[in-house]
This record gives structure tokens, C-alpha cells and sequence, in this order.
């Protein structure tokens, strides 16, 4: 039998930090200490002192944003059960770990009348990203452009992390009245309202949250191998398709970099050549950023090509950059894109923060 988790038994030594849902920790295993994440809502608080039981499968691969050890118990402080709450929706299914939750849309839900029929997003602008990282530069372009406050929703599918205790990046929106809330969807859980699939938690996030533009990614994390087909940003075409169908405007946030070492990465990104132009089968705005030299004529050539292999179906829109730094430099919380900042690839954040800027326009 092949084990997929790495098992290891630990005591907790130091509290590292703490953001809304989790706790790091320094946790000592045998002869090192290893930095451990703690989901309080599933497994409860560990104090100094405790044992925990981890799974370490990640952290000695070396991954990059799950590379933490997780705590999966606290075996000699179970917390206590729950109260009895309505919600028979299970997220992370059967797994050691499955967490049931509220849907918005289930029988128990106070929206379940107001979400039963719905059908309709009314054109309401869904800013699709393929990396979770591109949220809060999506969110300040908007803000950027729309002269005013938008409500916006975050609506976090399941590629990457599924609790979104794990992105600090919407706990510090959140903090910053940058987004009205957030919807998880599929396997994903943890957000302000729960939702079945893509189709529900839009639909959640127009009629319950209130929502004038919706950001759609996947969670912290991007699962890819390397292959033309083998990567979670595939989802990005489907959400296309579900906001089309439901009568919303589709954005396509291209993902862009002028420092990812792949070439596969450089300039517009493969990921989103096959999410936009291959998987996604309706129309859809593409909005390209106008940077400047070598690197923005390629940009708009890739853009091009991408256009062409749509059939048409992505519309291209051209958008300037110009105050765009100025406006992804205040950001609340600090931007990132597979390990790069602001400074090291700025063409990401400015890609992703015109998208944001044309969603604007769509008001």
C-alpha cells in the first residue's frame, strides 16, 4: 500500500503567528523544530506544551505554498463537538478532515428561497485570474478606476488551498473594507457563504452579497506539472462558461511575467492561452495591458495569437497602465506572485490590475 501522508508525532514550543482562522506554530519534532499550521475551526488551539499529531508530506517535499507541516490533531485536548447547527453541505469529501458546512443554497439557508430560482447575474462583471496572487492587484485596479467603493465579492474556487483561512490576502481585504465578502465553492470552504459549485456561489454572490464585480480564482497554491493540460488553472475557462451562461460579463485576467524563469511563463503565460482560448467556449473580454518595449509587443502578439485561436471569442480590449503602480503600491496587504514582489515583476501585478480597471468600465 502506497501512504500518501507523511505522519509525525510533535510538541508544540512557540507561537509564530496568527491570522483570522489559523495559528503557526515552532513545533519540535524529534531532534528539529518544523513551522506547523493550525486550523482552529477544524482541530482546535494548541497551547505550549501540547502534542500534536502532523502531516508533513509537503514540507519535505519542499513545496512552495503548502509547504508547511499541518496539524491534523491535538489528541490529549480534543476540542469540543460543535453545537448543533443547521448544514449537511461536505466540503474536503471523505477525507480524514471533511468539514460540513452551510450552503447558501441548501434547504436550511436563509437564502435558499432568494437562491432556489436564480438564473441571472444581470451582466455583472466576474474578473476570472488563473493565480490566487492576483486578487488583491484586480481588486485595486478597480478601485483605481471606479471612483468609488464597489462591492466587491471574492468567489475562491478549489485548485489550490481549500480552507481560505489559508490566504491572509482576503483576511487583510476583508480588514481593509477592500471586499464586501466571500463565497467558497466546490471543495473549498471557510468563506462568508458556502456554495455547491461555481454556478451557486456566483449567483450568491450577486443576489446574497450584494456583489457589482466578482474576482473568481483559485485558492493560495497552483497545482502544475509542466504539460499542456496538467494544471489547476484549467478551471479559469470553465468559470468563463459559467458566468456566460448566467448571463454575466466575463473578464479574463491574463496572467503575465517578465521574470518567471519557464519560458512556458514568459510574456502571457500558456495557462492562460489554454484556460481562455481553448477551454473557454463563449465570449469573453480579454483585456491586455499596454506595457511598454519589447516585453508589451510580445504581450499584444500573444494576445493576438490568443484571439485567433479563440475563433473571435475572446474580444480584445486594450488598457492603459499608466497610475496603475501608483495604485497596486497601496495595496493593503503585500503582493506576490510565486515568490516574486512588485519590484522583481511588475508586469504580473499591472497585468492583473488592468483587468480590474476595464471591469470598471463595465459598471
Amino acid at each position: 500500500m502506497r501512504r500518501v501522508i507523511r505522519w509525525r508525532e510533535g510538541v508544540v514550543e512557540q507561537e509564530l503567528s496568527r491570522s483570522a482562522g489559523t495559528v503557526e506554530h515552532l513545533v519540535r519534532v524529534g531532534e528539529q523544530q518544523v513551522r506547523a499550521l493550525t486550523y482552529l475551526d477544524e482541530v482546535g488551539e494548541p497551547t505550549v506544551g501540547d502534542r500534536v499529531l502532523l502531516n508533513v508530506a509537503a514540507l519535505e517535499r519542499g513545496l512552495g505554498t503548502g509547504g508547511f507541516a499541518l496539524v491534523v490533531a491535538l489528541p490529549d485536548a480534543l476540542p469540543e463537538d460543535p453545537p448543533p447547527a443547521p448544514g449537511h453541505v461536505v466540503k474536503a469529501r471523505y477525507t480524514p478532515t471533511q468539514t460540513m458546512v452551510l450552503g447558501a443554497d441548501e434547504q436550511e439557508s436563509p437564502h435558499h428561497d432568494l437562491l432556489r430560482e436564480a438564473d441571472d447575474l444581470g451582466g455583472l462583471p466576474v474578473v476570472v485570474a488563473d493565480l490566487h496572487s492576483a486578487l488583491p492587484a484586480v481588486v485595486a485596479g478597480l478601485r483605481e478606476a471606479a471612483g468609488r467603493e464597489p462591492r466587491v465579492a471574492y468567489v475562491m474556487s478549489d485548485g489550490g488551498a481549500l480552507p481560505i483561512a489559508f490566504s491572509r490576502t482576503v483576511a487583510g481585504l476583508r480588514d481593509a473594507g477592500w471586499l464586501a465578502g466571500s463565497v467558497t465553492v466546490g471543495q473549498a470552504y471557510g468563506g462568508d457563504l458556502e456554495a455547491v459549485t461555481v454556478h451557486s456561489g456566483l449567483l450568491a454572490a450577486r443576489a446574497v452579497l450584494g456583489a457589482d464585480v466578482v474576482v473568481l480564482s483559485q485558492g493560495p497554491g497552483n497545482l502544475g506539472t509542466g504539460t499542456r493540460w496538467g494544471f489547476s488553472g484549467v478551471a479559469a475557462g470553465e468559470a468563463l462558461n459559467a458566468t456566460h451562461v448566467l448571463g454575466g460579463r466575463g473578464v479574463a485576467a491574463l496572467r503575465v511575467s517578465q521574470a518567471d524563469p519557464r519560458e512556458r511563463h514568459r510574456g502571457v503565460s500558456h495557462h492562460s492561452t489554454t484556460a481562455y482560448a481553448r477551454v473557454a467556449r463563449v465570449p469573453a473580454d480579454l483585456p491586455v495591458p499596454g506595457l511598454a518595449g519589447p516585453l508589451g509587443a510580445t504581450v499584444s502578439d500573444q494576445a493576438d495569437a490568443m484571439v485567433a485561436l479563440s475563433d473571435d471569442r475572446l474580444r480584445r480590449v486594450d488598457v492603459p497602465v499608466e497610475g496603475l503602480r501608483r495604485a497596486l503600491e497601496a495595496s493593503p496587504v503585500p503582493l506576490r506572485t510565486m515568490g516574486r514582489d512588485l519590484d522583481a515583476d511588475e508586469a504580473a501585478f499591472l497585468a492583473a490590475a488592468a483587468a480590474g480597471r476595464h471591469a470598471a468600465s463595465l459598471l
